[in-house]
């Protein structure tokens, strides 16, 4: 067996997001179905993140292992080949050890969530950003995201429906920055809880627009309590865009 890592893109609006499931479309469903149209073989492909409905990726990795040990280029051409016309694409593709795993193998997830901060309607970034039309102060949410830096319970920023075991997570960094008329926002962790990234997007809104201030951010987190919680953002902004691995 040769296992192979893959970094792989996709426009997530067409998909009820990464992970296969019985009631709906999933990515997972279009990559393991153009891998064994490639291989002729029952592979199995494992991704770093579930992605949710209608959530993107720049840079999502999966790994999988195939008997017939082409080369990383070979198996990142012929997948593309078979993905016809799924808006995915294979980006790269390299060779691993057996021990590597896309998910558990992963140090840091990489989040960009992209807000367009204008009155006239979306044409180009339609399904691939929130229009907010009301003006947004993103030096005050930068500074109120701020709180939300470390090890925390985020149980007020977690969906009601998250698996996890502990609401207990570590924030490496959040960033807000505004670039004409769009604010980007950028989250990095080992790992997030489910609706994470758009629960605290929503609330950096009312930010934005004046109705929360900095420290009833930080009220709402300390609270742990989801009803505290802001609207949660739409999935369309939101991508993941790398995720780390030791060099090991």
């Amino acid at each position: 067996m040769t296992r192979y890592k893959l970094t792989i893109e996709y426009d997530g609006g067409p998909y009820n997001g990464w992970q296969s499931q019985t009631n709906g479309r999933a990515v997972q469903d279009a990559v393991t179905k153009a891998v064994r149209a490639y291989c002729q073989e029952e592979a199995e492909v494992f991704a770093a993140g579930r992605t949710d409905t209608g959530v993107h990726a720049l840079g999502q990795v999966v790994h999988l292992d195939l008997e017939r040990g082409d080369t990383a280029d070979r198996v990142r051409d012929a997948i593309n080949f078979h993905l016809k016309p799924e808006p995915i694409s294979v980006v790269s593709s390299e060779l691993v050890s057996e021990e590597f795993h896309a998910r558990f193998s992963a140090t840091k997830r990489h989040y960009l969530y992209r807000i367009i901060n204008r009155r006239a309607p979306l044409t180009l970034d339609l399904g691939q950003a929130w229009q907010v039309p009301v003006p947004l102060d993103a030096n005050a949410m930068h500074k109120a995201a701020q709180a939300l830096v470390g090890k925390h319970d985020f149980t007020t920023f977690r969906s009601v429906h998250c698996q996890a075991k502990s609401p207990l997570r570590t924030m490496d960094e959040i960033s807000v920055s505004r670039y004409g008329d769009e604010i980007e926002i950028i989250c990095r962790a080992r790992s997030f809880l489910h609706n994470q990234v758009r629960s605290i997007v929503g609330s950096l809104k009312y930010v934005g627009e004046g109705k929360w201030r900095a420290r009833e951010m930080e009220a709402a987190l300390k609270a742990a309590d989801r009803s505290r919680c802001g609207p949660v953002a739409p999935p369309d902004g939101l991508y993941l865009t790398a995720v780390d691995y030791d060099e090991s």
